[in-house]
């Protein structure tokens, strides 16, 4: 397993240069960067091949991997949406994902593949979201990219068996799931997700719970809820899991480089990763 980190875990003031930086100091192997529509976010719809490629040439310098392409888009413009235009909208960032990973040399994106509420049916997703995915599978196939599902509160794909039923039903390696290990705690048990999706992941999320929260709030720091961690990590050695796990947690206000120290340091106790020699200095 490698150790990566979303860059939603660093300050929104931080540059691409001072995300690698920090990235590499405190010793991650990759980071997952975000798709924006802001032109003055570090990653945004549209940008030219060159500066794609000035992106990944930074992050070679800085001897880390560009390992996934992440985006909060599919939350406004959804796969499953009523509307056809705003559908075209998200499968159009889809496609853009798949061309930026491409440059990244990056294996996975992150895709939200519906949201099911009071004007779309739960029916009506599936059926929305499969269409959509299928028309995604010819680029994601040419360009040796894997879509990534993730399990997300959007009130759909809600116990493993479907979610390993709606990939399979695909027939093809170009989907997968992206699995979020905090984001199921709320309705089910992660080691169980696990092993029932199997091979199935492709790259994993990580974040903390605390139940007697239960909502958006629950969400904190590793070690601070209650997930058992140590069945996480014997779920995935089970099944044989050896891709990227990264965080994804909101930043400290204050103290962001203590808590990206932390982060890691935490990672390193969970997972076992093994530390190159030498401290950790701010």
């Amino acid at each position: 397993m490698n150790k990566g980190i979303n860059a939603w875990c660093f300050p929104e003031s931080y540059s691409i240069n001072d995300l690698f930086k920090s990235a590499k100091k405190h010793r991650f192997e990759g980071v997952e960067l975000n798709l924006s529509e802001d032109p003055s976010a570090p990653l945004f719809l549209h940008m030219k091949d060159k500066d794609l490629m000035d992106i990944k040439h930074k992050a070679t310098e800085a001897g880390l991997s560009l390992l996934s392409v992440s985006t909060d888009l599919f939350w406004k413009y959804p796969l499953t949406h009523d509307d056809d235009h705003v559908r075209r909208k998200g499968l159009s960032i889809a496609e853009e994902m798949i061309r930026i990973a491409g440059i990244f040399k990056a294996d996975t994106i992150l895709v939200v593949p519906g949201i099911v509420n009071e004007q779309v049916s739960y029916e009506t997703a599936y059926k929305r979201s499969q269409e959509s995915l299928h028309r995604l599978i010819p680029l994601a196939e040419r360009a040796n990219i894997t879509i990534g599902i993730e399990n997300v509160w959007n009130k759909f794909l809600l116990s493993p068996l479907e979610m390993r039923r709606f990939v399979d039903e695909f027939e093809s390696g170009s989907i997968g799931i992206y699995f979020d290990v905090g984001n199921v705690y709320p309705y089910g048990y992660a080691d169980q997700w696990i092993r029932i999706l199997s091979d199935r992941i492709k790259a994993v999320h990580i974040k903390d719970f605390k139940k007697s929260v239960g909502n958006i709030n629950g969400f904190v720091p590793l070690l601070a809820g209650d997930i058992k961690w140590k069945r996480i990590t014997e779920a995935l050695e089970e099944i044989g899991y050896d891709g990227f796990i990264s965080p994804e947690i909101t930043p400290h206000p204050h103290f962001q480089q203590q808590f990206i120290k932390n982060l890691s340091v935490t990672m390193d106790e969970i997972f076992h990763f093994q530390r190159q020699q030498g401290d950790m200095h701010e």
